[in-house]
């Protein structure tokens, strides 16, 4: 959830160099067995979407330790942007000790993976400006920031042509031309307030939007981006929508909700909301395993983790963090083995195992961390957000 500040409009410190993203997809030196068939053919996607590359997941690619050559000799670290502090913390995965620490920006949000997986962005959003900083993932070093209108969120289309800002105090999509940053289209949605998290279907045609302060899901064509429909959520939760993720299986939506307190379940084509699942005070963040079989559920409400089972989707542990905390949102280690979360209101990061839900690390850093982003992560190419890469 995002805190809406007013500030004053933040100086542009110099042009982004480098910043557009290449369309070409890495191919990862892993290979996936070809037997098996693909979720979606080919011949079914949007048109520029990479094909997927066999087997039943679209996480197929992003297995463990599945890096591809572009990110092999980047550094291994998490990056952690805090919202009320302006910084970004860099943390060093294997000491579990803060290394680096450099300006975020007004009101840091996210650290976004760009489409060709070379760049990470540091998305910024205090009204009235906001922008990105790139950070070179060789090294670990940020560039110059770029004056964006409130880049509270950063997707990329399935054909890594545009990027596409979630301007969400405008309750806005501006989309940008990756080649040259110029924006081509602005987009409002004002029965959307508080547009948020977002993916797609499997096949890339459909968008599905979390809209937080409005207590309502928004689906939009994948190709136009015109809106399609809207779902009101049950009024009787007082909902507010948060991550929105496309199960490994390509079947179901999982929208967390922070004041329902838990998952809803939509269909494969955001055509109907098929069912309600209780995880925890709080449910934001939604994390799948590397084989694709549970999600992790940050309950940041009251400092758990729910493990759900894709094949039921049934709730089978609850890992509570030892003394309390405010798990908010984060990723997986590439290998699979280590959920990093920000504690959002206790200004924390925390390691947990994916094993049985240990806690083996507590870290302080900045005031408010929020979309925390650990690099790098196996798979082809990034839709956005921390690490929705497929």
């Amino acid at each position: 959830m995002k805190k809406v500040k007013r500030g004053i409009a933040v100086t542009l410190v110099g042009l982004l160099a480098g910043l557009g993203a290449c369309t070409e997809v890495p191919r990862s030196s892993v290979k996936i067995p070809e037997q098996v068939p693909p979720p979606v053919p080919a011949n079914e996607l949007i048109a520029g979407m990479p094909a997927y590359l066999g087997g039943p997941s679209v996480y197929a690619a992003a297995g463990p330790n599945m890096l591809s050559e572009q990110v092999r000799e980047d550094k291994s670290l998490v990056y952690v942007p805090n919202t009320n502090s302006d910084d970004v913390y860099v943390i060093d995965p294997a000491t579990y000790k803060v290394v680096d620490k450099f300006p975020g920006g007004p009101e840091p949000q996210h650290i976004v993976p760009s489409y060709d997986m070379r760049t990470l962005y540091v998305a910024s959003s205090r009204i009235p400006t906001g922008g990105l900083i790139p950070i070179d993932p060789r090294t670990g070093k940020p560039g110059e920031f770029r004056n964006l209108e409130d880049v509270y969120n950063l997707y990329f289309t399935p054909d890594g042509q545009q990027a596409i800002v979630v301007a969400e105090a405008y309750k806005r999509l501006d989309f940008y031309d990756l080649k040259t940053w110029q924006r081509t289209k602005s987009l409002e949605f004002p029965e959307c307030a508080g547009i948020n998290h977002m993916d797609y279907s499997a096949d890339g045609r459909v968008m599905l939007f979390s809209c937080e302060f409005a207590n309502r899901m928004l689906v939009l064509d994948g190709t136009t981006h015109e809106k399609i429909r809207h779902f009101d959520l049950p009024q009787v939760m007082d909902g507010m929508p948060q991550d929105t993720r496309l199960t490994p299986d390509g079947q179901r939506f999982l929208v967390a909700d922070m004041n329902a307190d838990g998952v809803y379940v939509f269909d494969s084509t955001a055509t109907s909301r098929l069912d309600f699942i209780p995880t925890g005070e709080g449910a934001h963040g939604i994390y799948f395993s590397r084989d694709g079989r549970v999600a992790y559920v940050t309950n940041r409400g009251e400092g758990s983790v729910t493990v759900l089972d894709l094949a039921t989707l049934k709730p089978t542990a609850t890992w509570r963090i030892p003394g309390g905390g405010s798990p908010d949102m984060g990723g997986i280690s590439a290998d699979g083995k280590v959920l990093w979360l920000s504690g959002r209101q206790h200004n924390e990061v925390y390691a947990l195992s994916t094993d049985d839900g240990r806690l083996l690390a507590r870290i302080p850093v900045g005031d408010g961390p929020h979309g925390l982003t650990i690099w790098p992560q196996p798979g082809r190419y990034s839709l956005g957000h921390t690490g929705n890469i497929r």
